[in-house]
């Protein structure tokens, strides 16, 4: 298939046309971002790591039921995926109290939340990725209210797997980030992608709060072993996917 232009550029990827207009390359990239892109910097072989997660995740998905817009990866860093519309708003499910949910209510770090706090956040750098109410997003019309029904009701599907496939890995998913998209259909597709870059990620059976760490929060934190963290995660997921095939 051949790629013809570049559509758009993100800290994490590049997006391409392809000669079919229902479908794209993703491309990631090793560029690593934090703070709403205030800190750069790049993870090497980070690219390839997250697009063989994500791909891995997608499949897994796809196989329990879960619509996304994955296709096939013909490389190590390249996705094709359908063409979707992305809504403007970042789903994060929480399962585990950590990050910003700390820093805005005192709730202590590593509290388990009695359940899943799914909430919503307005994808816009400019703004900082502000927290919305419900009322807030509605009167934005960033969606419509059957279809933030909808993403909470798949957000909450979505936990429930992952949380045990994460398990399988000896992994604890703390809390993740999520984006959607509406094909030529209309309908809702789970896009982006799921990786260390979008979820914050404890290794189950290290306790001290620094080494336990194997997502993005080595590199916003300096905790240094950003490479390999990334590299076991990958690791962890290959095994658990061979092991249930």
């Amino acid at each position: 298939m051949s790629v013809y232009s570049k559509l758009y550029e993100g800290k994490a990827k590049i997006l391409y046309a392809t000669d079919d207009p229902e479908i794209l390359l993703a491309d990631f990239k090793d560029d690593a971002t934090a703070f709403n892109a205030q800190k750069r910097g790049s993870i090497l072989g980070k690219g390839r790591i997250n697009c063989s997660i994500s791909s891995q995740l997608f499949q897994q998905l796809e196989a329990s039921g879960i619509k996304t817009h994955y296709i096939d990866s013909p490389s190590p860093n390249q996705m094709r995926v359908k063409a979707v519309k992305i809504l403007p708003l970042e789903v994060v499910i929480r399962n585990i109290a950590a990050g910003s949910l700390c820093q805005q209510t005192g709730i202590e770090l590593g509290t388990v939340l009695k359940q899943p706090l799914v909430e919503f956040y307005y994808k816009n750098d400019q703004l900082g990725d502000p927290l919305l109410t419900s009322d807030r997003l509605l009167l934005m019309e960033l969606a419509t209210v059957e279809q933030v029904n909808a993403i909470t009701h798949l957000a909450l599907q979505i936990n429930d797997f992952l949380k045990v496939f994460w398990q399988r890995c000896g992994i604890t998913l703390v809390d993740f980030k999520l984006e959607f998209g509406l094909d030529s259909q209309q309908q809702l597709l789970l896009a982006d992608e799921i990786s260390p870059d979008t979820c914050r990620l404890w290794n189950t059976t290290e306790t001290d709060p620094n080494r336990r760490v194997l997502d993005k929060d080595r590199f916003r934190r300096d905790l240094g072993n950003v490479e390999d963290a990334y590299q076991e995660v990958l690791q962890r997921v290959l095994q658990a996917v061979e092991i249930k095939s």
